[in-house]
């Protein structure tokens, strides 16, 4: 792939792009304060400059056709990408919540570098906070957060530790033209083994319609709720009942969604929900790590079950099942063989394969990588950190999961026409939560 190229996986996402299913991520970051927003938003225009990814935008290329590449901005201004806005609790009772759910619904300006910044004052006990979305074209999670944190002040020593643990480059043996050759034979020979096992993976786990009880038309409107759990509680459930701290979050989702449907007047009884759960693959890429670098699992949710043990035994071995299976194999796998499309084929096809996510999975279950160390923004702390992931098309909920220092910050981003009742949905989130803690020792 050519410099700055975008991948056929980075394409797809710009062709999901659409004014009813804006692609973008994004992140609610609090802060504790006061805040000199004047200065505070110098210094972020002065930092994103310095931030390569941030400086350029699209250019479509004639060859191949449909594709396009990363360019340098000639009138690139950080400025114009961040504002500042105060909120008040005077007439709204969740004031950031409200505010972000009208900033996250807006798309990015396709014409300019893919990204937007807004600088939030009014929260309670003097708090701000920075709404940052990126397009994600631009960026799978790892990525996001790896530009994002270059708008924070940076670590103590962090220069030093990237020094002391630079790996020396090793010169790789000069290969003759027949070794080449047979490389090349062998790379394509298994790509299409591989791209033709993970099709037929998909076909099998694509289900009938109707559905999913929360799938939805594509809306204008969006709505935003966030949710705070401690991480010692999962780890108390954790010790008691085993599994991951990911299979923990999944059962509190499991939970959670099985009280809002019962709330809706739905069925939840012997139903179980599908989740997409993205999957960082960085570290099989070879060469260019730009972009995504995506697989995934897919996982029942059992919402079906009302004991939360039990709820959680069922998705670790959801879980187990997909991992024994791996990254690169499997229905979760799909972004990998979105990858190995050309550009002209997602011009094509992509939107109308977007349309029929509702078959493969019901939400997106996504987690973010955070260090285990406290960051500051401009001297003050971070304080939560809820990220956003972007609604598939016919899609009424996204979840994305962030676990940053003793806490677990889940962001929900939900069709605002579809799930008027988010409230209840967080609320649901807690007394999952609640629920799963309480049947430890």
């Amino acid at each position: 792939m050519l410099d700055g190229q975008l991948s056929g996986l980075d394409v797809a996402f710009l062709c999901l792009e659409g004014e009813r299913t804006p692609m973008h991520m994004g992140a609610v970051v609090t802060f504790d304060g006061p805040v000199d927003t004047d200065r505070l938003a110098l210094l972020l225009a002065a930092r994103a400059a310095r931030i390569p990814k941030l400086r350029k935008h699209i250019r479509p290329t004639l060859l191949p056709p449909g594709g396009a590449v990363w360019a340098e901005d000639p009138g690139f201004d950080p400025a114009a990408h961040i504002h500042v806005h105060h909120v008040s609790s005077l007439y709204e009772p969740e004031p950031l919540a409200a505010f972000a759910s009208l900033w996250i619904a807006e798309p990015l300006d396709m014409d300019r570098p893919l990204w937007d910044l807004s600088l939030v004052t009014g929260l309670p006990d003097g708090r701000f906070a920075v709404l940052l979305k990126l397009h994600h074209a631009l960026a799978d999670g790892a990525g996001a957060f790896a530009i994002g944190s270059g708008l924070l002040d940076e670590l103590p020593g962090a220069r030093a530790l990237r020094a002391t643990t630079a790996k020396p480059v090793e010169a790789k043996p000069v290969r003759g033209p027949l070794g080449l050759l047979k490389d090349g034979f062998s790379a394509a020979f298994a790509q299409a083994a591989e791209g033709a096992s993970i099709a037929s993976s998909v076909l099998r786990a694509a289900r009938p319609y109707p559905t999913s009880p929360i799938s939805a038309p594509n809306a204008d409107e969006r709505s935003l709720g966030f949710v705070r759990l401690e991480l010692a509680d999962l780890r108390r459930v954790r010790k008691a009942h085993g599994g991951t701290t990911n299979d923990v979050v999944l059962a509190i989702v499991a939970g959670a969604l099985r009280s809002w449907l019962v709330n809706r007047g739905q069925r939840a009884d012997d139903r179980t929900l599908r989740a997409l759960i993205p999957v960082s693959v960085r570290a099989r890429q070879q060469g260019n790590t730009d972009g995504n670098q995506l697989s995934g699992y897919l996982c029942d949710l059992p919402v079906g079950l009302d004991d939360p043990v039990g709820r959680l035994r069922a998705v670790c071995r959801s879980m187990d099942h997909a991992k024994a299976k791996g990254t690169a194999t499997g229905p979760g796998a799909f972004p990998i063989l979105a990858n190995r499309l050309p550009a002209p084929v997602h011009r094509l096809a992509t939107r109308a394969a977007g349309r029929a996510a509702p078959l493969l999975f019901d939400t997106v279950v996504t987690n973010v990588p955070m260090p285990g160390l406290p960051l500051t923004l401009d001297g003050a702390r971070l304080r939560e950190i809820y990220p956003l992931v972007p609604l598939p098309p016919n899609q009424a909920l996204g979840i994305a999961v962030s676990i940053y220092r003793d806490a677990v910050h889940i962001g929900l981003q939900a069709n605002g026409e579809a799930v008027a009742d988010l409230g209840s949905l967080r609320d649901a989130f807690d007394k999952s939560a609640a629920k799963l803690v309480a049947t430890c020792p």
